[in-house]
């Protein structure tokens, strides 16, 4: 009885923690939400309450004058292109360390993921892309967003492909499977839930990263999200409907990822247990 009793009280004093938890999350969006349909003196004061008139020309004064459809490309550009190279090479690389963990694939294994814990020098990685041409550059940023993602993608999808028993791999060669086979018709579906998960957390640390486009894109027309609500903020900073709508509109696409990749996640994981 005593210890029913104590799962009742433990389950209760966590749904508690998460709901607390949730509110510290939401109340924030909800103020931005309902603010950026306010007017400028009532948004000021940043409350709760429903706006007095709903202004929805607030959007597109934000649109407009913050230059939000060329930097929403760009983010879009830096942000898809990096985690499609990411994705792609640790996909590859976890499943070939994986399989064979000896000599060479083990120290670049090792190697690779010690950049997790190594700080990024920021004079260090001017010399190299001032060397390659790639300061100031799409296809710059591109690849660095890679560099910096690929040292924890590869950690968490070796950890997943490890767990896909090698009998599958036997299986596919007796079958008459040649290497580049097994892995993009045999292992590449298994590794939906991994690759969901890479998706989204790369795509957000990318969207949301502020530092990278500010040391090495100089040019306004190729900056991201981040520095166009950067630039709006110091332009409007005492009109706070105009900065919450377009905080609002940076934030719609990091958004949609999430719950798309929570959805393509979940199904991964459960197709594979049907399977098992």
């Amino acid at each position: 009885m005593m210890g029913r009793t104590g799962r009742t009280i433990g389950r209760v004093a966590g749904n508690l923690i998460s709901i607390v938890i949730s509110l510290i999350v939401i109340i924030p969006l909800v103020v931005l939400f309902l603010n950026s349909f306010k007017t400028s003196a009532e948004a000021n004061r940043m409350t709760l309450s429903l706006p007095t008139k709903w202004v929805f020309e607030n959007y597109a004064t934000v649109i407009e004058q913050g230059k939000l459809v060329s930097s929403f490309f760009n983010g879009l550009l830096y942000a898809a292109g990096s985690v499609i190279i990411v994705v792609g090479l640790v996909a590859a690389a976890a499943f070939v360390i994986s399989r064979n963990q000896k000599g060479v694939n083990r120290f670049l294994y090792y190697f690779i993921i010690s950049g997790i814990a190594m700080p990024i020098n920021n004079v260090a990685l001017m010399k190299v892309m001032q060397a390659f041409h790639l300061v100031n550059t799409r296809i710059g940023i591109i690849l660095l967003y890679a560099a910096i993602n690929i040292p924890l993608s590869l950690f968490l999808a070796y950890g997943f492909v490890a767990t896909i028993p090698r009998e599958i791999d036997e299986a596919a060669v007796i079958d008459g499977c040649k290497p580049w086979q097994l892995f993009l018709k045999v292992i590449a579906p298994l590794l939906k839930p991994i690759v969901s998960t890479l998706f989204v957390l790369d795509f957000m640390a990318v969207w949301n990263d502020f530092t990278m486009p500010l040391y090495y894109l100089n040019n306004s027309r190729k900056w991201p999200m981040t520095l166009a609500v950067y630039n709006f903020f110091g332009a409007f900073q005492n009109s706070w409907n105009l900065v919450a709508a377009d905080i609002m509109l940076t934030l719609v696409p990091v958004l949609l990822v999430f719950i798309l990749g929570q959805k393509y996640i979940v199904g991964g994981v459960s197709a594979g247990s049907v399977k098992g």
